[in-house]
């Protein structure tokens, strides 16, 4: 394996990186915040990434009912084209993040885009339903280069007290990719084909890594550290005893299982009776995902306002009010509801992961490679086992599902609030002796 120095005169990226290992610790006050020229290129970058994530790893989401029809596939086979996208992310993530800490964060999110659009160009070629979910497994565990890098690179180069709103704003480009990703790929399925959707949406990932790549400022703050497996075991084990992260680890999956259980079988639904949509009114539901983006970019002053857990708590009673009202057999109420739902999801994973970055002081690529590790795993039991429940006992079992997903989260998050309140009073005792 190369030297710092070796790998440094080689890539610009790692040079940059490399000298600031060299300066030592940076103090805060030298780190991006709002109004400095590379903050705004930051957040574009950032946003850009966030866009192709999302329109990658869900991108045969929307066309699930199109695929189980051409390839002979029941819901929960069909669903795996998802799920194992999300299972190679949730695999791959914490090794990935590992490697940034050695090669530099900008250079691992250009890398590991790159590898999963060349694979997404791949994807619609696949002729049976192995080959396209065993595709898509490798596409997820490219795509886990992105979250394993993302927040680690924000944490390194923007001030802790603008963290939240930066990681809103890459949030936010999930949303929008989500959302475009799978209003592209429906309409151009329902002219063309799901080979066709899929591709398109391929093509537009790529220009969104061009756009990654020429807007990403270099990194000023990042230390390069050497490969070390006992090291990398020290720091996970470090992070899963500490309770605060362990409890956002909790959150993120359970949000996650709402999240991918609703949007994996909402096609399904939405196809048959009483609503009886088209391939492309069905991609054009998922523009909804702009209520997640609003979400997102606001989570900052959200935070600001009603604190951490009471952020969570209010993506916990949206979110669950969402899920009753999608139970009406009316597709306004159906509507409503997923804006409900995507609205209290992402209110929970945005305070969720901006906190794992600002609580881990150290490691916090593997701090937030363990949240996404956690995160991701959530999207494969909800798009699996939602999947399961809605053949099993169609939309209200589903929901069901993902409402006792809810209850636990708001359990897990009562559970910090009587911790923290009795670490308070035990430190005003000690005060007071």
């Amino acid at each position: 394996m190369p030297s710092a120095d070796t790998e440094a005169s080689a890539d610009p990226d790692a040079a940059a990186e490399a000298s600031a290992s060299d300066s030592g610790s940076v103090p805060e006050s030298t780190k991006l915040s709002p109004g400095d020229p590379g903050h705004g290129r930051m957040r574009l970058a950032l946003f850009a990434a966030g866009l192709a994530t999302f329109a990658l790893l869900y991108s045969t989401q929307a066309l699930l009912p199109e695929i189980s029809r051409d390839l002979h596939a029941d819901p929960g086979l069909a669903s795996w084209t998802v799920s194992g996208a999300t299972v190679g992310l949730a695999l791959a993530v914490l090794p990935l993040a590992a490697l940034s800490e050695r090669f530099g964060r900008r250079r691992m999110l250009t890398v590991s885009m790159s590898v999963a659009v060349a694979l997404a160009l791949a994807v619609p070629l696949a002729p049976d339903m192995g080959t396209l979910i065993a595709l898509r497994t490798l596409q997820g565990a490219a795509i886990a280069g992105v979250p394993a890098s993302a927040m680690a690179y924000l944490a390194d180069e923007v001030r802790g007290k603008y963290l939240v709103g930066a990681t809103g704003l890459f949030v936010a480009g999930n949303s929008v990719g989500g959302m475009s990703g799978r209003i592209l790929s429906g309409w151009v399925t329902e002219a063309w084909g799901w080979r066709a959707g899929l591709a398109a949406v391929a093509v537009a990932s790529l220009l969104c890594v061009v756009a990654f790549r020429l807007l990403a400022p270099r990194a000023r703050h990042f230390r390069p550290s050497p490969l070390n497996a006992r090291g990398l075991a020290r720091t996970v084990s470090a992070h899963l005893h500490n309770p605060l992260l362990v409890r956002l680890y909790a959150i993120g999956l359970l949000f996650m299982v709402v999240f991918g259980g609703v949007y994996t079988v909402i096609g399904y639904r939405l196809v048959a009776e009483p609503f009886g949509l088209s391939q492309g009114l069905v991609g054009s539901v998922f523009v909804i995902y702009l209520v997640g983006a609003a979400t997102s970019a606001t989570a900052g002053r959200l935070n600001a306002r009603l604190g951490r857990r009471g952020l969570i708590y209010t993506g916990i009673v949206t979110a669950s009010a969402g899920l009753l009202l999608s139970l009406a057999d009316s597709l306004v109420a159906v509507v409503a509801g997923l804006v409900l739902i995507t609205a209290g999801f992402f209110a929970g994973h945005a305070v969720a992961s901006g906190s794992v970055s600002h609580t881990a002081k150290e490691g916090r690529a593997q701090a937030s490679a363990l949240y996404q590790m956690a995160y991701y795993t959530g999207s494969s039991l909800g798009g699996a086992v939602g999947a399961a429940a809605f053949a099993a006992g169609g939309w209200e079992a589903t929901v069901a599902l993902t409402l006792g997903a809810m209850a636990l989260a708001a359990g897990v998050t009562y559970y910090g609030t009587r911790s923290a309140a009795a670490v308070h009073r035990r430190r005003l005792r000690e005060a007071r002796t």
